[in-house]
């Protein structure tokens, strides 16, 4: 088997790492840590530390943290496993955006933005980022969050380690549809 390009080994990291570490027998520990030792002898594909940290410092959306001591490695977000990511909560911007795809959209207008199988709706702190987001499956819609007033009404939020924005939801009335 040849080398594992780098989108494999950041595949099969977000796998373990945010929801499924049993699957090669990895413990993480309350923060969402594993350590990088265990993970590297249990990869179903070759792999070294010095590949490892490659991937990590490549990641487009630095989903990935390792620990100053450079011993554990951790998903900054994206868990279906219960895991807490010791955020504090922090004041959000007037705005924040939700990319989208157009076949979410009607249950969004209706319900709000929800988390489904993850922790937290995850927004972005601009358009171009959440463009990137919702082109994933195909053309974009961006929503625009009206996060200023939800944070003066009492909604927390937080933010992780690579800058996007996290909140258990979103209610319809602090959307807006952007223009495309």
């Amino acid at each position: 088997m040849g080398m594992a390009n780098d989108r494999d080994i950041s595949k099969f990291l977000s796998y373990v790492l945010r929801h499924a570490p049993q699957e090669i027998g990895l413990t993480l520990d309350a923060g969402g840590w594993a350590t990088i030792d265990d993970l590297l002898d249990r990869a179903p594909m070759p792999l070294t530390r010095a590949r490892l940290e490659q991937v990590v410092a490549a990641s487009d959306k630095q989903r990935f943290a390792l620990s100053p001591d450079g011993s554990r490695i951790r998903a900054n977000q994206g868990h279906s496993i219960p895991v807490d990511l010791g955020l504090t909560p922090l004041a959000p911007p007037e705005t924040l955006y939700h990319g989208t795809h157009p076949g979410a959209l009607d249950a969004i207008l209706a319900e709000g933005l929800r988390p489904m199988s993850r922790h937290h709706v995850h927004l972005s702190p601009d358009v171009e980022t959440a463009k990137k987001v919702g082109a994933r499956r195909g053309k974009p819609v961006i929503l625009a969050v009206a996060a200023g007033e939800m944070g003066r009404s009492g909604t927390l939020f937080f933010r992780s380690l690579n800058g996007v924005w996290l909140v258990d939801h979103v209610p319809p009335t602090r959307l807006e549809r952007l223009p495309d």
